[in-house]
């Protein structure tokens, strides 16, 4: 951890985020025990917040989904990570699109949601993910999905009612 890290300003501002290992477990032995407790578990619905706690790797993400149907994936919070992988990103929700759900790590803040809005529905591309001069999570920009009515109704709502009254 030091300014070579794309996101040291955001570690700066929140030191206690570095979770290195050790002393705390590598990130992929978490990721592994979260997939062994989905997949023993196959009645149980998991909703995995973040795209599934790991945005930045869509390929172990949908190895999941495919293995596992009890589980479902919210974007919150992670539109920098999707939308720095626009290609990857827009081919994940055409493919998973009855098991992405919309979420959102913040509170009722409109300009926020439009740019979530406008990463979703629009093909602009190369801007800021978030409210701040110099994105929180990393200086870097995204580009929109431009996804499909058909989708995006799926994911802002139609998946959630089909979980919920399943339940």
């Amino acid at each position: 951890i030091d300014e070579t890290n794309e996101r040291w300003e955001e570690l700066g501002n929140h030191p206690d985020w570095a979770f290195t290992s050790p002393p705390f477990p590598p990130f992929l032995h978490i990721m592994n025990g979260l997939a062994s407790l989905v997949t023993r578990h196959p009645h149980t619905t998991f909703i995995g917040a973040q795209v599934g706690c790991y945005a930045e790797n869509l390929g172990w993400v949908g190895a999941l989904l495919e293995r596992c149907p009890n589980f479902y994936v919210a974007i919150s919070a992670r539109i920098g990570e999707l939308g720095r992988q626009p290609y990857t990103a827009r081919r994940f929700f055409l493919q998973y699109a009855d098991r992405i759900l919309f979420g959102s790590d913040m509170g009722p803040d409109p300009a926020s949601y439009r740019i979530i809005y406008r990463f979703l529905e629009t093909d602009d591309e190369y801007f800021n993910y978030n409210n701040a001069p110099i994105p929180l999570q990393g200086r870097w920009h995204v580009h929109g999905l431009y996804l499909p009515d058909e989708v995006l109704e799926k994911v802002y709502l139609r998946n959630a009612q089909r979980i919920l009254s399943s339940h």
